[in-house]
């Protein structure tokens, strides 16, 4: 079993912001004009080998970019195969509070993502203080970004230390899940999740092969590592994203790890099309 721990459907709005244009001119691609049927996702996720995939919400200064009810619709489409992350307006932390109750209780959300460079916050900021409290209470992790940004967006709010320190040490029962890697501190970012139980690091954006060198070191010589697999698809297909797994030079245990035990774990999945288990595995890809 693969889960991709960070995927979006994106809206048109969202892909097409300009916040986004250097993903864009790096990928030498540009955005859709229209929106894109729910099955080119699954299409791509079928592609990689992936079973499952997490699908995000984006909420930012100016509103909606993909809405929960969105991606609600999306997971509805195929409740087999994608899972809903939400997100919420940290401008307001009780409606966001009460938001994040409704995503968890109502639609079935098992997580929450907060991108911090879209804020312009770190994640030790007071508002996110109240969602944190939220998410112990609903039993869901708290997923962010780690690292610096592609986007057209300063990258100091994706700091390891102080800020996911900081928030681990105040909130020792939250689960966090830091997207991106970490780069350029990754080494920071591997020394926060060996540090605190209850942090884990996912690899979207990055190809196996531009894995910085200590993080491939964490995942091939710790058999507890707290890694998991990501691709932060449509930017990063995960048929690209697993190209050259194989030299990374990881035993079976940490490999299935990565691809979907932890993932399984912090979001509570016990499942997926093929109708096996997160502890069954079913096959591990080979790439």
């Amino acid at each position: 079993m693969v889960i991709d721990a960070w995927m979006q459907h994106g809206t048109v709005r969202f892909l097409q912001h300009e916040m986004l244009d250097s993903l864009w001119r790096w990928l030498g691609q540009k955005p859709p004009a229209e929106e894109l049927p729910v099955q080119t996702t699954v299409d791509a996720m079928d592609a990689g080998g992936v079973d499952v995939g997490l699908i995000s919400a984006w909420h930012g200064p100016e509103g909606d970019l993909v809405s929960n009810d969105e991606v609600a619709s999306f997971v509805e489409q195929f409740p087999d195969r994608l899972v809903g992350i939400a997100s919420v307006d940290l401008r307001k932390p009780m409606e966001a509070v009460r938001e994040l109750r409704r995503c968890v209780r109502d639609l079935g959300f098992k997580g929450l993502r907060v991108v911090p460079w879209l804020w312009e916050l770190p994640p030790t900021d007071r508002r996110y203080y109240p969602l944190f409290a939220e998410c112990v209470e609903l039993g869901i992790p708290f997923c962010t970004q780690v690292g610096h940004t592609g986007p057209l967006r300063p990258s100091e709010t994706g700091r390891p230390i102080p800020y996911i320190d900081q928030v681990a040490l105040d909130f020792p029962e939250l689960v966090i899940v830091g997207g991106h890697i970490g780069y350029p501190w990754t080494e920071e970012m591997v020394a926060v999740c060996r540090k605190h139980p209850n942090v884990y690091i996912d690899t979207s954006a990055y190809t196996v092969r531009r894995y910085p060198p200590e993080l491939v070191r964490y995942m091939a010589q710790d058999r507890h590592h707290k890694v998991m697999f990501g691709t932060n698809y449509p930017m990063l297909t995960a048929d690209r994203a697993l190209k050259g797994l194989d030299d990374l030079g990881l035993s079976d245990e940490a490999r299935a790890t990565f691809l979907s035990g932890n993932a399984a774990k912090v979001f509570k999945i016990t499942g997926g099309a093929s109708g096996k288990t997160a502890d069954q595995g079913g096959p591990v890809p080979r790439t």
